[in-house]
């Protein structure tokens, strides 16, 4: 049976985000369970198997911070600067070891959704990727515990969590987080819409005028580039973990419209964290 305090958290963020919290932290803990070795590297990251999960334990405790009202810096809310703010928080905590990090891991986790459930869900909190509300909040932790959790399982060749149900509860945050990690060099003088078509559901529309974002879950009027792309591919290529060209050759992604040539360039006009 449900619990009260899972049914309140279930009353306050979108369908499936609580259970997609706290599944994805579990997944992450079995990962690390199971792991031989924390000091393994990780491909495309400079840490160690044991490093990430210090990091995932480290960042879902602030996410549980931010959530009950408590303030916490982190970084100057630039990519670089919250890259930054990283690295020195993980020198500052020793812990390495697979069994406690996945406890704090699921622990942190829980103690999120128990702050999103005991305030109000529309109240603008302060978190490392500039202001959100606590239901974006809830989307912001799914998604950095998806990106991570996939790095650790490519680390230990095991299965990943990342699915097209978790993958759509990460867009409220993807949306309102996507023009602060707008590359202002790669889009400089930019004047194009997009429109951003998940399979099986899901959308977001994207304009640039003068190399500025607008993002929200609109699509624009006679979009220039609309791209239909698997949900999967789209998180991972967001996060830096997957090369369109690759997604494009093996039928993951398609673009059309106007200006069909701009759909591939669409992942680098933004820097993720």
């Amino acid at each position: 049976m449900e619990s009260a305090a899972g049914q309140e958290v279930r009353g306050v963020l979108p369908e499936g985000l609580a259970e997609a919290i706290r599944t994805t932290a579990e997944d992450i803990a079995e990962l690390l369970r199971a792991a031989p070795d924390t000091g393994a590297p990780v491909p495309g990251l400079t840490w160690t198997v044991g490093e990430v999960a210090a990091h995932l334990a480290q960042a879902n405790a602030l996410m549980a911070d931010v959530a009950a009202g408590r303030q916490r810096s982190h970084g100057d809310g630039t990519p670089q600067g919250i890259a930054a703010a990283n690295e020195e928080a993980l020198a500052a905590f020793g812990e390495r070891t697979a069994e406690p990090l996945a406890t704090m891991i699921v622990a942190q986790a829980a103690a999120c959704l128990d702050a999103v459930s005991g305030h109000p869900a529309d109240e603008t909190l302060m978190t490392p990727m500039g202001p959100m509300n606590r239901v974006v909040l809830g989307s912001y932790l799914l998604t950095h515990m998806l990106g991570h959790g996939y790095d650790l399982a490519r680390a230990l060749r095991r299965p990943h969590m990342v699915d097209p149900a978790r993958v759509r509860l990460a867009l409220p945050f993807m949306v309102q987080a996507m023009p602060r990690v707008t590359d202002a060099i790669a889009t400089a003088g930019l004047n194009t819409r997009y429109a951003v078509r998940l399979w099986g559901g899901g959308r977001f529309g994207v304009t640039f005028t003068d190399g500025a974002a607008a993002v929200g879950h609109e699509l624009p009027d006679r979009p220039d580039c609309t791209i239909s792309i698997e949900p999967v591919t789209f998180l991972l290529m967001a996060l830096g973990r997957s090369s369109p060209v690759g997604a494009m050759a093996r039928g993951r992604v398609f673009a059309w419209g106007r200006k069909p040539w701009m759909g591939p360039r669409f992942p680098a006009y933004f820097k993720a964290p």
